[in-house]
């Protein structure tokens, strides 16, 4: 290499390093070698001339298990892929919408080959920065891609979008909570107003439960400082708790677990680690299964598929799970039609299925 061409490769290397410096919290690796690193500048070039090497950015939105999850599954796909040499620059939003926005211009900025955005607000980040560019954004974890804008219909992508959804089984959960607690009557959830996957959950919830006799009673908050007194004013009203995937209420389950076991209402969660964490059972989606699903997409687009020929694909396939020590603490047991359900206890792990 000529010493021109030298200086013009490091000078690209560190204007990456500058700019992606600050933007949330960033792992770099590449997908057969996870490492923490604050910056994705020399992985990113030695793999760039390798023909099956990518610089693959993801957005996370929130630090919260089941998103956790997502990268999990994300990265072992690729991981498993002709693509196992390429640079994944994680960035995590811790949250903010603005940090997501500002991550996902850095990376169409500098050209990143793909972009993974895990939940909605990301995945909106991510589609509103790239949708002028060529770059691929594959969304992770979006419940209702079409209210968020991603797509126009579930069978199709937009030109540059496409992605995965977890959609929750309202049908399944309120049987759960029903065998659980059949006296019953009023369902509480909180929820985020400015979330868009929250909104249009809520709007499915209310009609599976009306149509079980159980009245929801829904507290909407604009963000994590409107919890506390938001759940403390919810659990004085309710029999039992449903909470969905929100981001926000997720990343704040201590606060609502707090004020709702204060109260003896039992929360239900949307999935396993929330359960894990706290909450009395649920009927989970796998979110590892999830982000392997979405990092196939991304492998069949470089591969040469077009998002825009791509449906959305779903997942509602869910299994029950029951914290033992929460259904202890309320004095409730596990259902006999739920016996062999997977049981967890408070972030300690598994159990059998016949514990």
């Amino acid at each position: 290499m000529k010493k021109t061409k030298l200086a013009k490769f490091l000078g690209g290397a560190l204007a990456l390093t500058m700019t992606l410096t600050g933007c949330g919290e960033n792992t770099s690796s590449t997908a057969g070698n996870s490492g923490t690193n604050s910056t994705a500048d020399n992985s990113a070039a030695d793999t760039s001339t390798s023909g099956e090497a990518k610089k693959i950015g993801v957005i996370q939105y929130a630090p919260h298990p089941s998103l956790d999850n997502c990268y999990k599954g994300i990265e072992e796909g690729l991981k498993a892929s002709a693509y196992k040499d390429s640079t994944i620059d994680l960035q995590n939003a811790q949250g903010s919408t603005e940090t997501a926005d500002q991550i996902a211009k850095n990376m169409v900025a500098n050209k990143y080959d793909m972009i993974f955005a895990i939940a909605t607000p990301a995945a909106m980040s991510a589609y509103a920065a790239a949708k002028d560019s060529n770059i691929p954004v594959i969304f992770c974890s979006v419940s209702d891609p079409v209210q968020a804008g991603l797509t126009e219909s579930m069978d199709k992508g937009m030109e540059n979008c496409v992605g995965t959804s977890d959609v929750l089984n309202f049908d399944k959960q309120v049987a759960l909570i029903k065998a659980v607690q059949p006296d019953a009557k009023k369902v509480g959830v909180l929820y985020t107003n400015t979330e868009a996957n929250s909104v249009s959950q809520l709007k499915t919830f209310k009609e599976v439960c009306e149509s079980n006799g159980l009245e929801v009673v829904d507290q909407g908050v604009s963000g994590a400082a409107d919890i506390p007194q938001a759940a403390a004013d919810l659990v004085s009203k309710v029999d039992c708790i449903n909470n969905f995937t929100d981001n926000n209420v997720v990343n704040n389950l201590s606060v609502l677990l707090e004020k709702a076991n204060a109260a003896k209402v039992p929360v239900y969660g949307s999935e396993i680690e929330q359960v894990k964490n706290g909450c009395i059972a649920s009927e989970s989606i796998d979110y590892v299964e999830l982000g392997k699903a979405t990092a196939q997409m991304g492998i069949d687009v470089f591969g040469g598929k077009k998002c825009g020929d791509m449906g959305v694909k779903v997942f509602s396939e869910c299994t029950p799970v029951f914290n033992t020590e929460v259904m202890e603490s309320f004095g409730l047991a596990i259902p006999d039609a739920y016996k062999d359900a997977e049981k967890v206890t408070a972030n300690k792990g598994e159990e059998s299925a016949a514990a």
